[in-house]
């Protein structure tokens, strides 16, 4: 039986401190009873000589420091896990609010998770076909990856989140694809933003192979934070214990982020880069680093956080420390949102570090096609920039040639349907078809043979002279 007690001694928006305490640990759950005779939860934010400083997962409205009670249950927050969370919709702590009831679980976890030993990660290398040419081409996402979609504010990174979620499928080296278990969750987001989820992937099919947590603006702060673990806690279950391979995609981690600083500042934290605590990085890490495949574990957890930019500004401690942690980033640009472009992925500064690995497995002219795309549309971006300034009538040959594959590649290859599933190999086909419209000697980057058996002969066979610009 856990000791109750009336030491409640300040209270302070949603933290209360509670003195002469006794064997009190960091995160632990604490209740607090009312002199009404209702209970709240929270858990506990420091403990130290005799003190706890307990953060309320509800409001505190009620709670006083005459009457009230504290009695800490001596258990750190844990999840119920079991196969039947898979199409089902949890609030952020992990509560039914699909209607459904609640599940029988096999056990309870710890949503911080276990530490991994780094020499059990196995090296990620298996393609996940995602639909989405300018990410299966030039931005690969490879199983056991964790690849942030970097947004802004109004950018449809909902619906490619979406998107990704139906249609990505693991594609081995042996052949044949699987379709993941997706685990999803929403922090901080609205109302419309979780029904928009919720419905999407109902509408789809999708619920049946996902486990959707949805923690709304309107809830409270330190939920907002558990959340995150919820969920990578259901992923480490599904993947390491069930053997499935597992997608989670966190969206917003902004919202997250906002929720640390708050917190800090409620605790007088001395505050870092733009007021955010100063163990930012470690935190995201915690979360960023729960993704990846364990040796002789056939599941996997591949990760795609999404953080909306403040003021689409990349050097934002968000992105940028996000940026050091994961493998890469998908950048959305605003400018091709405001042209139409969907999905509106800005593939020059986007990167994916472990893609050269999974390029090896797709097709064999996957790696020259990547680089030859690339290559061709940057240039294609500073001929239009060039043609601006100049005029088009300006422009040498070759460059207006540059110029004609940049807006077809925006047009034809970084353009498509929300609901467009292309596979890689229709993929590399379209950028065939486009790398068709350049000077037969500026593909440099592709092999004679890959060439000649992926243009069909199509290719002008006179090598065009390219003018000096």
């Amino acid at each position: 039986m856990q000791k109750e007690y009336k030491t409640i001694t300040s209270i302070a928006g949603p933290l209360i401190m509670v003195e002469d305490v006794e064997g009190i640990k960091f995160e632990e759950l604490c209740e607090i009873t009312l002199p009404s005779g209702e209970t709240r939860l929270g858990k506990v934010l420091e403990a130290h000589e005799g003190m706890a400083l307990v953060q309320m997962f509800e409001n505190n409205q009620g709670v006083g420091t005459e009457g009230s009670k504290a009695r800490f249950l001596g258990k750190t927050l844990e999840l119920p896990v079991s196969e039947d969370m898979l199409g089902r919709v949890f609030d952020g702590r992990g509560n039914p609010i699909d209607g459904g009831g609640a599940i029988i679980p096999e056990k309870k976890v710890d949503i911080n998770g276990a530490p991994l030993n780094p020499y059990s990660r196995d090296f990620p290398n298996d393609f996940i076909q995602t639909g989405i040419s300018t990410i299966d081409c030039l931005n690969t996402l490879v199983r056991g990856q964790k690849l942030p979609v970097f947004s802004g504010a109004g950018l449809p990174h909902a619906q490619i989140a979406a998107q990704i979620a139906r249609q990505a499928k693991v594609r081995s080296d042996e052949g044949g694809s699987t379709e993941f278990a997706v685990v999803f969750a929403a922090m901080g987001v609205t109302f419309e933003e979780a029904e928009y989820f919720t419905n999407e992937f109902r509408k789809t099919g999708a619920i049946e192979r996902a486990t959707l947590f949805i923690n709304t603006a309107d809830n409270p702060v330190v939920e907002r934070i558990a959340t995150p673990r919820m969920a990578l806690t259901a992923a480490e279950y599904l993947a390491y214990e069930k053997g499935m391979h597992v997608l989670v995609i966190l969206t917003d981690l902004t919202n997250y982020c906002e929720a640390l600083r708050e917190v800090s500042a409620a605790r007088k934290e001395v505050p870092g880069r733009r007021g955010y605590p100063g163990y930012l990085y470690t935190d995201l890490a915690t979360l960023y680093e729960r993704a990846g495949r364990i040796k002789g574990k056939k599941g996997s957890i591949t990760q795609i956080p999404i953080l909306t930019m403040p003021e689409d500004d990349i050097t934002h401690p968000i992105p940028d420390l996000t940026g050091y942690i994961t493998e890469g980033q998908l950048v959305l640009s605003r400018d091709h949102h405001r042209k139409g472009i969907y999905p509106c992925i800005n593939v020059l500064p986007s990167l994916s570090r472990l893609a050269p690995t999974a390029r090896k497995i797709t097709r064999e002219d996957h790696e020259g096609v990547f680089a030859q795309l690339y290559a061709a549309y940057a240039r294609g971006i500073e001929v239009r920039d060039l043609a601006v300034i100049l005029g088009e009538a300006a422009l040498g040959e070759a460059d207006k040639k540059f110029l004609e594959f940049a807006n077809g590649f925006e047009e034809k290859f970084i353009t498509q349907g929300e609901y467009e599933d292309r596979s890689i190999e229709d993929t590399l086909n379209i950028g065939w078809d486009l790398m068709r419209v350049l000077p037969r000697n500026e593909l440099k980057r592709v092999k004679e043979e890959h060439i000649a058996k992926y243009m069909d002969g199509k290719a002008d066979p006179e090598p065009e002279d390219s003018e000096e610009e």
